[in-house]
């Protein structure tokens, strides 16, 4: 594996582009566009201001900079580095920049959740979407970028609006039977909307393209309830992870569980394989005493590691949540399918990864740590590792 020189960058602002052409990163307040294969620079943007978000467009063409604090947007094309667009929000202020599916369309969030302005880059017409909710997902596109569905808060009640792309007129307005909404998410094939409510009440609800509630699912009462959800890609499933550290599978025909798995601290089932890895330190020869070879904490040594199959049982090393703090991490919180829908991966409040992803052929998972990254593949022929 071969590694790069070190690049500056400020908040975590680095991000590849969705064609896997290009690599952007933020330096307070400029803008460098790499070339991924060759790393060099292409373009170099300054803004009027320290960057807070960055994001591309779907088609690599357009890159959005936001600058909160001042209530700026600023984009920039690639195919025309002269041509730019600034979007200023004035008094009203900026919480959230974002764009739409079809990369020609940028929907800002005022501060206080007062209104949602969609600005066209091509006719530079404006929209307004008033009563936007301030929840933990309160927007979500359909997978093939037609819709938009928008969590509102009207008169202390719930209601979910359907918009169309195109033009953003209202094809949709329903109330939801929630009470305090938390997030929603289309289903890839675009005929069912999931909603749920707040973690004070276990409620699960499968709304249909024109408003039509089909089904209701709550699997407890009078305890913290769900914590996320997610479709699999195949739409025939819908994962909801909960506060009592167990995942529930709905299948998409009745509504009704089909599976439930939990995240016992200890692994004892004699069809589970557990990995351990096991690094082992080697001593460097005079003759590979480099520059490339002596780093910080491994000077005279090279660190080397392997996979070792665990006897069973075997103990996760968890981390306990402090119920004096607030928002222990407790519950599950990550969850992610496969591309073909077999496997599903979870994350425990206590277990010690940042985040988790499938690669594209669906035969390995990534997970992230603070200071590791790990990479495990699925042996199909046996489903039960």
């Amino acid at each position: 594996m071969n590694f790069s020189e070190l690049f500056k960058q400020s908040n975590q602002l680095c991000k590849v582009s969705p064609d896997g052409k290009y690599l952007a990163t933020c330096v307070q307040y400029r803008l460098v566009i790499r070339d991924v294969s060759t790393l060099q620079i292409l373009q170099l943007y300054t803004c009027l201001d320290q960057i807070t978000h960055m994001e591309w467009a779907s088609d690599s063409l357009f890159i959005l900079c936001a600058m909160y604090k001042r209530g700026l947007v600023q984009v920039w094309s690639l195919e025309q580095p002269d041509w730019h667009c600034k979007i200023d929000e004035g008094s009203i202020g900026l919480v959230s920049s974002r764009w739409s599916p079809d990369g020609r369309h940028i929907l800002n969030t005022t501060e206080f959740h007062l209104r949602i302005t969609v600005w066209s880059l091509c006719t530079k017409a404006v929209s307004y979407i008033k009563y936007p909710k301030a929840c933990q997902k309160g927007t979500d596109f359909s997978r093939d970028g037609c819709y938009m569905a928008l969590a509102e808060r009207r008169d202390c009640k719930d209601y979910v609006s359907v918009f169309v792309c195109d033009d953003w007129h209202l094809l949709r307005h329903f109330e939801t039977e929630t009470q305090d909404l938390a997030g929603l998410e289309w289903s890839p094939n675009g005929c069912v909307l999931a909603v749920w409510d707040s973690c004070l009440e276990y409620k699960v609800l499968l709304y249909s393209l024109d408003g039509r509630l089909l089904s209701t699912y709550s699997a407890y009462e009078w305890s913290l309830g769900v914590k996320s959800v997610t479709w699999s890609p195949s739409s025939q499933f819908l994962a909801i992870g909960s506060y009592d550290e167990k995942v529930r599978i709905l299948n998409h025909i009745t509504w009704k569980k089909i599976a439930q798995f939990d995240h016992p601290a200890t692994i004892n089932n004699a069809k589970a394989v557990v990995y351990k890895e096991v690094e082992r330190r080697t001593a460097v020869g005079s003759d590979d005493l480099s520059l490339h070879n002596i780093t910080i904490g491994t000077t005279l040594f090279n660190t080397q590691s392997k996979y070792e199959i665990c006897p069973l049982p075997v103990q996760i090393p968890v981390v306990k949540p402090d119920p004096d703090r607030a928002n222990p991490k407790i519950g599950v919180s990550t969850l992610a399918f496969s591309s073909d829908s077999r496997y599903l991966a979870t994350k425990n409040g206590g277990f010690q990864v940042q985040s988790l992803s499938w690669h594209g052929s669906g035969d390995s998972l990534i997970l992230l740590g603070k200071e590791q990254l790990c990479l495990c593949f699925m042996d199909t022929d046996q489903e039960d590792k």
